[in-house]
Protein backbone atom coordinates (compact mmCIF):
# COMPACT_ATOMS: atom_id res chain seq x y z
CA UNK A 1 0.00 0.00 0.00
CA UNK A 2 0.95 3.69 -0.62
CA UNK A 3 2.55 4.95 2.33
CA UNK A 4 1.59 8.57 0.70
CA UNK A 5 -2.32 7.82 1.23
CA UNK A 6 -4.23 8.18 4.37
CA UNK A 7 -5.35 4.55 6.19
CA UNK A 8 -7.85 2.35 4.76
CA UNK A 9 -10.61 2.93 7.32
CA UNK A 10 -9.71 6.57 6.98
CA UNK A 11 -10.26 6.81 3.31
CA UNK A 12 -13.49 4.80 3.58
CA UNK A 13 -15.09 6.59 6.00
CA UNK A 14 -14.15 10.01 4.54
CA UNK A 15 -15.06 9.20 0.71
CA UNK A 16 -16.60 12.18 -0.66
CA UNK A 17 -20.27 12.14 -1.79
CA UNK A 18 -20.41 12.44 -5.64
CA UNK A 19 -22.98 15.53 -5.26
CA UNK A 20 -23.35 17.72 -2.13
CA UNK A 21 -26.21 16.07 0.15
CA UNK A 22 -28.98 19.02 -0.04
CA UNK A 23 -29.42 17.96 3.83
CA UNK A 24 -25.97 17.95 4.84
CA UNK A 25 -26.36 14.31 5.84
CA UNK A 26 -23.50 12.40 7.27
CA UNK A 27 -23.78 9.34 5.37
CA UNK A 28 -25.04 8.49 2.00
CA UNK A 29 -29.07 8.53 1.58
CA UNK A 30 -30.49 5.98 0.50
CA UNK A 31 -31.62 6.84 -3.67
CA UNK A 32 -34.71 4.92 -4.12
CA UNK A 33 -36.19 6.23 -6.98
CA UNK A 34 -36.05 4.71 -10.19
CA UNK A 35 -36.18 6.99 -12.54
CA UNK A 36 -33.95 11.44 -12.53
CA UNK A 37 -35.55 14.23 -14.34
CA UNK A 38 -33.17 16.28 -16.63
CA UNK A 39 -33.89 20.32 -17.20
CA UNK A 40 -33.65 20.21 -21.03
CA UNK A 41 -33.84 17.76 -24.45
CA UNK A 42 -29.69 18.50 -24.94
CA UNK A 43 -29.12 17.61 -21.30
CA UNK A 44 -30.67 13.98 -21.72
CA UNK A 45 -29.59 13.31 -25.39
CA UNK A 46 -25.81 14.19 -24.04
CA UNK A 47 -26.38 11.19 -21.29
CA UNK A 48 -27.55 8.73 -23.48
CA UNK A 49 -25.20 9.11 -26.14
CA UNK A 50 -22.57 9.04 -23.52
CA UNK A 51 -21.13 12.47 -24.31
CA UNK A 52 -21.41 13.06 -20.07
CA UNK A 53 -22.41 11.04 -16.91
CA UNK A 54 -25.52 11.56 -14.98
CA UNK A 55 -27.77 8.62 -13.46
CA UNK A 56 -30.85 8.16 -16.32
CA UNK A 57 -32.35 4.66 -14.50
CA UNK A 58 -31.47 3.09 -11.37
CA UNK A 59 -31.10 -0.35 -13.28
CA UNK A 60 -28.01 0.73 -14.91
CA UNK A 61 -26.87 3.53 -12.17
CA UNK A 62 -27.98 4.79 -8.92
CA UNK A 63 -26.71 7.76 -6.79
CA UNK A 64 -26.05 5.12 -3.44
CA UNK A 65 -24.36 2.59 -5.70
CA UNK A 66 -22.72 5.22 -7.10
CA UNK A 67 -21.45 5.96 -4.31
CA UNK A 68 -20.11 2.10 -2.92
CA UNK A 69 -18.42 1.99 -6.31
CA UNK A 70 -16.51 5.34 -5.21
CA UNK A 71 -15.68 4.07 -2.08
CA UNK A 72 -14.64 0.82 -3.10
CA UNK A 73 -12.04 3.21 -5.69
CA UNK A 74 -10.42 4.94 -2.47
CA UNK A 75 -9.66 2.41 -0.56
CA UNK A 76 -8.07 0.28 -3.90
CA UNK A 77 -5.85 1.11 -6.53
CA UNK A 78 -8.04 0.63 -9.19
CA UNK A 79 -9.14 2.57 -12.10
CA UNK A 80 -12.79 2.03 -12.41
CA UNK A 81 -15.29 -0.11 -10.45
CA UNK A 82 -19.15 -1.36 -11.20
CA UNK A 83 -21.50 -3.04 -8.61
CA UNK A 84 -23.31 -5.81 -9.55
CA UNK A 85 -26.36 -7.76 -7.83
CA UNK A 86 -23.70 -10.46 -7.03
CA UNK A 87 -20.72 -11.97 -7.07
CA UNK A 88 -21.64 -14.47 -9.45
CA UNK A 89 -22.86 -11.43 -10.91
CA UNK A 90 -19.50 -10.19 -11.08
CA UNK A 91 -17.82 -12.98 -12.62
CA UNK A 92 -20.06 -13.43 -14.97
CA UNK A 93 -20.90 -9.84 -16.79
CA UNK A 94 -16.64 -9.66 -16.97
CA UNK A 95 -16.01 -12.80 -18.61
CA UNK A 96 -18.74 -12.20 -20.99
CA UNK A 97 -17.54 -9.13 -21.71
CA UNK A 98 -13.90 -9.67 -22.06
CA UNK A 99 -14.37 -12.86 -24.38
CA UNK A 100 -16.02 -13.76 -27.77
CA UNK A 101 -17.72 -16.65 -28.96
CA UNK A 102 -14.41 -19.35 -30.04
CA UNK A 103 -12.38 -17.59 -27.64
CA UNK A 104 -11.02 -19.28 -24.40
CA UNK A 105 -10.32 -19.28 -20.62
CA UNK A 106 -7.84 -20.96 -18.68
CA UNK A 107 -9.25 -21.26 -15.67
CA UNK A 108 -7.55 -22.96 -11.90
CA UNK A 109 -9.12 -26.35 -11.97
CA UNK A 110 -9.75 -25.43 -8.05
CA UNK A 111 -12.84 -22.97 -7.71
CA UNK A 112 -15.98 -22.68 -5.99
CA UNK A 113 -18.46 -24.95 -7.18
CA UNK A 114 -20.78 -22.24 -8.80
CA UNK A 115 -18.11 -20.66 -10.55
CA UNK A 116 -16.61 -24.18 -11.75
CA UNK A 117 -20.12 -24.71 -12.54
CA UNK A 118 -20.33 -21.41 -14.86
CA UNK A 119 -17.16 -22.13 -16.70
CA UNK A 120 -17.85 -25.82 -17.17
CA UNK A 121 -21.27 -25.93 -18.51
CA UNK A 122 -22.64 -22.43 -19.07
CA UNK A 123 -19.91 -20.92 -21.08
CA UNK A 124 -19.21 -23.70 -23.36
CA UNK A 125 -23.27 -23.43 -24.13
CA UNK A 126 -22.33 -20.06 -25.91
CA UNK A 127 -19.30 -20.64 -27.25
CA UNK A 128 -16.57 -19.86 -25.44
CA UNK A 129 -14.45 -22.69 -24.48
CA UNK A 130 -12.73 -23.20 -20.86
CA UNK A 131 -9.59 -25.12 -20.00
CA UNK A 132 -8.58 -26.00 -16.56
CA UNK A 133 -5.05 -25.62 -15.31
CA UNK A 134 -3.46 -26.10 -12.07
CA UNK A 135 -2.52 -22.52 -11.03
CA UNK A 136 0.27 -23.26 -9.13
CA UNK A 137 2.07 -25.02 -11.57
CA UNK A 138 2.48 -22.47 -14.74
CA UNK A 139 3.89 -24.84 -16.88
CA UNK A 140 -0.19 -26.42 -16.97
CA UNK A 141 -1.17 -23.31 -17.74
CA UNK A 142 1.12 -22.40 -20.63
CA UNK A 143 0.78 -25.60 -22.34
CA UNK A 144 -3.19 -24.57 -22.12
CA UNK A 145 -2.82 -21.51 -23.72
CA UNK A 146 -2.84 -20.15 -27.35
CA UNK A 147 -3.52 -17.70 -29.71
CA UNK A 148 -6.86 -17.42 -28.86
CA UNK A 149 -6.72 -17.37 -24.84
CA UNK A 150 -8.26 -14.14 -23.52
CA UNK A 151 -8.38 -14.18 -19.99
CA UNK A 152 -6.38 -16.18 -16.96
CA UNK A 153 -9.02 -16.63 -14.32
CA UNK A 154 -8.63 -18.02 -10.14
CA UNK A 155 -9.06 -17.41 -7.04
CA UNK A 156 -6.50 -15.84 -4.98
CA UNK A 157 -6.92 -18.36 -2.49
CA UNK A 158 -9.34 -21.18 -3.81
CA UNK A 159 -12.10 -22.14 -2.01
CA UNK A 160 -12.38 -24.41 -0.04
CA UNK A 161 -8.92 -26.20 -0.85
CA UNK A 162 -6.69 -22.91 0.12
CA UNK A 163 -4.37 -22.76 -2.37
CA UNK A 164 -2.67 -20.07 -3.66
CA UNK A 165 -1.36 -18.72 -7.23
CA UNK A 166 1.95 -16.96 -7.43
CA UNK A 167 0.56 -14.06 -8.77
CA UNK A 168 3.83 -12.39 -9.86
CA UNK A 169 4.62 -15.04 -11.65
CA UNK A 170 1.47 -15.77 -13.39
CA UNK A 171 1.32 -12.10 -14.04
CA UNK A 172 4.43 -12.13 -15.59
CA UNK A 173 3.50 -14.86 -17.93
CA UNK A 174 0.08 -13.11 -18.67
CA UNK A 175 2.11 -10.14 -20.18
CA UNK A 176 3.59 -12.47 -22.27
CA UNK A 177 1.19 -13.90 -23.74
CA UNK A 178 -1.41 -10.76 -23.67
CA UNK A 179 -3.35 -12.58 -21.75
CA UNK A 180 -5.81 -10.30 -19.43
CA UNK A 181 -5.28 -11.75 -15.72
CA UNK A 182 -8.89 -11.80 -13.83
CA UNK A 183 -8.89 -13.01 -9.91
CA UNK A 184 -11.95 -13.80 -7.52
CA UNK A 185 -10.57 -12.07 -4.63
CA UNK A 186 -13.49 -12.34 -2.32
CA UNK A 187 -11.39 -14.17 0.60
CA UNK A 188 -8.55 -11.09 0.41
CA UNK A 189 -10.66 -8.09 0.18
CA UNK A 190 -8.52 -4.96 -0.59
CA UNK A 191 -7.59 -4.50 3.07
CA UNK A 192 -5.16 -7.18 2.88
CA UNK A 193 -4.55 -6.97 -0.98
CA UNK A 194 -3.55 -4.32 -3.22
CA UNK A 195 -4.23 -6.68 -6.78
CA UNK A 196 -2.56 -4.11 -9.16
CA UNK A 197 0.86 -4.30 -7.50
CA UNK A 198 0.97 -7.98 -8.09
CA UNK A 199 -0.32 -7.31 -11.71
CA UNK A 200 -3.77 -8.30 -11.72
CA UNK A 201 -5.88 -6.52 -14.45
CA UNK A 202 -9.44 -7.37 -13.36
CA UNK A 203 -10.63 -8.11 -9.85
CA UNK A 204 -13.62 -9.66 -8.75
CA UNK A 205 -15.62 -10.42 -5.63
CA UNK A 206 -18.13 -10.93 -4.18
CA UNK A 207 -19.38 -7.91 -1.40
CA UNK A 208 -21.45 -10.11 0.26
CA UNK A 209 -18.73 -11.93 2.47
CA UNK A 210 -16.38 -9.59 4.17
CA UNK A 211 -17.62 -6.36 2.94
CA UNK A 212 -21.36 -6.21 4.34
CA UNK A 213 -20.27 -6.14 7.48
CA UNK A 214 -22.10 -10.14 8.42
CA UNK A 215 -23.95 -10.94 5.37
CA UNK A 216 -26.57 -8.26 5.37
CA UNK A 217 -27.18 -8.23 2.22
CA UNK A 218 -25.52 -9.81 -1.30
CA UNK A 219 -23.69 -8.32 -4.05
CA UNK A 220 -20.74 -7.82 -6.12
CA UNK A 221 -17.47 -6.07 -7.11
CA UNK A 222 -15.81 -5.26 -10.56
CA UNK A 223 -12.57 -3.51 -10.13
CA UNK A 224 -10.82 -2.64 -13.16
CA UNK A 225 -7.10 -1.56 -12.42
CA UNK A 226 -6.60 0.13 -16.07
CA UNK A 227 -3.43 -1.99 -16.87
CA UNK A 228 -4.58 -3.90 -19.76
CA UNK A 229 -4.96 -3.21 -23.43
CA UNK A 230 -7.90 -3.82 -24.35
CA UNK A 231 -7.81 -2.94 -27.93
CA UNK A 232 -5.97 -6.54 -27.92
CA UNK A 233 -9.35 -8.14 -27.15
CA UNK A 234 -11.56 -8.64 -30.14
CA UNK A 235 -15.01 -8.90 -27.96
CA UNK A 236 -13.43 -5.36 -26.70
CA UNK A 237 -11.80 -3.77 -29.81
CA UNK A 238 -14.81 -1.62 -30.78
CA UNK A 239 -15.28 -0.05 -27.08
CA UNK A 240 -11.69 0.38 -26.67
CA UNK A 241 -11.18 2.41 -29.56
CA UNK A 242 -14.17 4.86 -27.96
CA UNK A 243 -13.85 4.41 -24.67
CA UNK A 244 -9.82 3.45 -24.18
CA UNK A 245 -9.30 2.15 -20.38
CA UNK A 246 -12.71 2.54 -19.42
CA UNK A 247 -13.65 -0.11 -22.19
CA UNK A 248 -14.76 -2.89 -19.99
CA UNK A 249 -16.88 -0.71 -17.32
CA UNK A 250 -18.35 0.54 -20.48
CA UNK A 251 -19.71 -2.42 -22.08
CA UNK A 252 -20.76 -3.93 -18.46
CA UNK A 253 -22.57 -1.37 -18.19
CA UNK A 254 -24.00 -0.21 -21.50
CA UNK A 255 -24.68 -3.79 -22.66
CA UNK A 256 -24.05 -6.69 -20.22
CA UNK A 257 -26.08 -6.40 -17.56
CA UNK A 258 -27.84 -3.51 -19.11
CA UNK A 259 -29.05 -6.04 -20.87
CA UNK A 260 -29.34 -9.25 -19.14
CA UNK A 261 -29.94 -7.65 -15.31
CA UNK A 262 -27.79 -7.98 -12.74
CA UNK A 263 -28.28 -4.21 -11.34
CA UNK A 264 -26.86 -3.85 -7.41
CA UNK A 265 -29.79 -2.41 -5.53
CA UNK A 266 -29.42 0.83 -3.00
CA UNK A 267 -30.54 -0.55 -0.18
CA UNK A 268 -28.17 -2.87 -1.06
CA UNK A 269 -25.30 -0.43 -1.65
CA UNK A 270 -26.23 0.92 1.73
CA UNK A 271 -25.31 -1.91 3.50
CA UNK A 272 -21.97 -2.33 2.11
CA UNK A 273 -21.13 1.64 2.55
CA UNK A 274 -21.57 0.70 6.18
CA UNK A 275 -19.98 -2.50 6.15
CA UNK A 276 -16.72 -1.05 4.45
CA UNK A 277 -15.90 1.23 6.93
CA UNK A 278 -15.06 -1.77 9.79
CA UNK A 279 -14.24 -4.44 7.63
CA UNK A 280 -10.44 -4.26 9.01
CA UNK A 281 -11.99 -4.34 12.33
CA UNK A 282 -13.59 -7.96 11.56
CA UNK A 283 -10.89 -8.96 9.03
CA UNK A 284 -8.05 -8.71 12.27
CA UNK A 285 -10.63 -10.10 14.68
CA UNK A 286 -11.35 -13.07 12.45
CA UNK A 287 -7.91 -14.25 11.27
CA UNK A 288 -6.73 -14.20 15.00
CA UNK A 289 -9.72 -16.26 16.24
CA UNK A 290 -8.53 -18.52 12.67
CA UNK A 291 -5.02 -18.90 14.07
CA UNK A 292 -6.48 -19.80 17.51
CA UNK A 293 -8.52 -22.31 16.18
CA UNK A 294 -5.15 -23.81 14.02
CA UNK A 295 -4.07 -24.21 17.42
CA UNK A 296 -6.92 -25.91 19.24
CA UNK A 297 -7.05 -29.14 15.58
CA UNK A 298 -3.27 -29.53 15.42
CA UNK A 299 -3.32 -30.50 19.20
CA UNK A 300 -6.90 -32.62 18.79
CA UNK A 301 -5.91 -35.87 18.34
CA UNK A 302 -9.67 -36.56 16.13
CA UNK A 303 -8.73 -34.06 13.86
CA UNK A 304 -6.46 -35.92 10.88
CA UNK A 305 -6.02 -32.77 9.25
CA UNK A 306 -6.41 -29.04 9.03
CA UNK A 307 -5.21 -26.31 6.61
CA UNK A 308 -5.25 -22.52 6.97
CA UNK A 309 -2.31 -20.63 5.10
CA UNK A 310 -1.60 -17.99 7.74
CA UNK A 311 -0.06 -19.96 10.14
CA UNK A 312 4.07 -20.87 10.23
CA UNK A 313 4.51 -24.81 8.32
CA UNK A 314 1.65 -24.19 5.73
CA UNK A 315 2.90 -24.54 1.91
CA UNK A 316 0.97 -21.66 1.40
CA UNK A 317 2.39 -19.64 4.11
CA UNK A 318 5.08 -17.42 2.95
CA UNK A 319 3.01 -16.51 -0.41
CA UNK A 320 -0.03 -15.20 2.09
CA UNK A 321 3.00 -13.17 3.88
CA UNK A 322 4.03 -12.07 0.71
CA UNK A 323 0.46 -11.30 -1.15
CA UNK A 324 -1.98 -11.01 1.77
CA UNK A 325 0.11 -9.34 4.38
CA UNK A 326 -0.27 -12.75 6.25
CA UNK A 327 -3.82 -11.79 6.63
CA UNK A 328 -5.23 -14.89 4.28
CA UNK A 329 -9.11 -14.60 5.36
CA UNK A 330 -11.26 -16.27 6.94
CA UNK A 331 -11.81 -19.90 6.17
CA UNK A 332 -10.13 -22.69 7.07
CA UNK A 333 -10.68 -26.56 6.29
CA UNK A 334 -10.19 -29.67 8.51
CA UNK A 335 -10.78 -33.40 8.03
CA UNK A 336 -12.01 -36.34 10.20
CA UNK A 337 -11.13 -39.48 10.10
CA UNK A 338 -14.60 -40.57 7.54
CA UNK A 339 -17.96 -38.83 6.20
CA UNK A 340 -20.29 -40.21 8.85
CA UNK A 341 -17.83 -38.63 11.64
CA UNK A 342 -18.14 -35.70 10.18
CA UNK A 343 -22.02 -35.46 9.92
CA UNK A 344 -21.85 -36.46 13.84
CA UNK A 345 -19.75 -33.66 14.61
CA UNK A 346 -21.76 -31.12 12.94
CA UNK A 347 -24.99 -32.43 14.67
CA UNK A 348 -23.51 -31.91 17.45
CA UNK A 349 -22.49 -28.46 17.30
CA UNK A 350 -24.69 -25.93 19.14
CA UNK A 351 -22.96 -22.48 18.75
CA UNK A 352 -21.31 -22.71 15.00
CA UNK A 353 -23.94 -21.81 13.00
CA UNK A 354 -24.76 -24.64 9.65
CA UNK A 355 -25.33 -22.63 6.99
CA UNK A 356 -23.14 -22.12 3.72
CA UNK A 357 -21.59 -18.52 3.74
CA UNK A 358 -18.23 -16.79 3.64
CA UNK A 359 -17.16 -14.42 6.39
CA UNK A 360 -20.45 -13.55 8.41
CA UNK A 361 -19.81 -12.09 11.96
CA UNK A 362 -20.89 -15.80 12.97
CA UNK A 363 -19.10 -18.69 12.31
CA UNK A 364 -20.27 -21.02 9.63
CA UNK A 365 -19.69 -24.51 9.27
CA UNK A 366 -20.38 -26.87 6.40
CA UNK A 367 -19.55 -30.15 4.72
CA UNK A 368 -18.90 -28.98 0.86
CA UNK A 369 -18.59 -31.82 -0.86
CA UNK A 370 -22.55 -33.22 0.23
CA UNK A 371 -23.47 -29.28 0.10
CA UNK A 372 -21.66 -26.97 -2.72
CA UNK A 373 -20.31 -29.78 -4.38
CA UNK A 374 -23.05 -32.56 -4.69
CA UNK A 375 -23.90 -32.41 -8.48
CA UNK A 376 -20.81 -32.54 -9.17
CA UNK A 377 -19.01 -36.85 -9.78
CA UNK A 378 -17.07 -38.05 -7.34
CA UNK A 379 -14.33 -37.88 -10.04
CA UNK A 380 -15.04 -34.17 -10.67
CA UNK A 381 -14.70 -33.41 -6.82
CA UNK A 382 -11.88 -35.82 -6.60
CA UNK A 383 -9.86 -33.62 -9.34
CA UNK A 384 -10.95 -30.72 -7.66
CA UNK A 385 -9.47 -31.81 -4.36
CA UNK A 386 -13.24 -31.74 -2.25
CA UNK A 387 -12.85 -34.91 0.11
CA UNK A 388 -15.79 -36.53 1.73
CA UNK A 389 -13.94 -35.97 5.22
CA UNK A 390 -13.26 -32.14 4.93
CA UNK A 391 -15.31 -29.91 6.62
CA UNK A 392 -15.66 -26.09 5.81
CA UNK A 393 -15.01 -23.37 8.01
CA UNK A 394 -15.72 -19.60 8.03
CA UNK A 395 -14.42 -17.67 10.89
CA UNK A 396 -16.52 -14.95 12.57
CA UNK A 397 -15.42 -12.91 15.47
CA UNK A 398 -16.89 -14.39 18.60
CA UNK A 399 -14.86 -14.90 21.39
CA UNK A 400 -12.35 -17.57 19.78
CA UNK A 401 -12.96 -19.82 23.66
CA UNK A 402 -16.87 -20.28 23.46
CA UNK A 403 -15.84 -21.24 19.68
CA UNK A 404 -13.33 -24.31 21.09
CA UNK A 405 -15.64 -25.21 23.40
CA UNK A 406 -18.03 -25.76 21.10
CA UNK A 407 -15.80 -28.11 18.91
CA UNK A 408 -14.33 -29.64 21.45
CA UNK A 409 -17.75 -30.96 22.63
CA UNK A 410 -18.76 -31.92 18.87
CA UNK A 411 -15.68 -33.83 18.90
CA UNK A 412 -16.01 -35.69 21.88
Amino acid sequence: MNNNKKGFITRSLHASFPKDDAYNALHMPVYDGVAYEFDTAEEIAGTFSGKKFAHVYSRTSNPTVEYFEKKMLAVSDAHAAIALASGMAAISNVLLSLVEQGGNIVASNHLFGHSYALLKQTLPSLGIEVRFADMTDLSTVEVATDAKTRVYFFETITNPQLEIVDLKQLSALAKNKGVAVVCDSTITPPYVFQSKSFGVDVEVMSTTKFISGGAAAFGGIVLDNGTYDYSKLPALKEWADKYETNALVARIRKEIFRHLGGSMTAHTAHFMNLGLDIMPLRVERCVENCKQLASFFESHNKVVQYNYPGVVGNKGYELAQAQFDGKPGAVMTFDLESKEACYRFFNRLKLVRKATNLNDNKTLIIHPESTIYAEFSDFEKSAMGVRPTMMRLSVGIEDCEDLINDFNEALQ
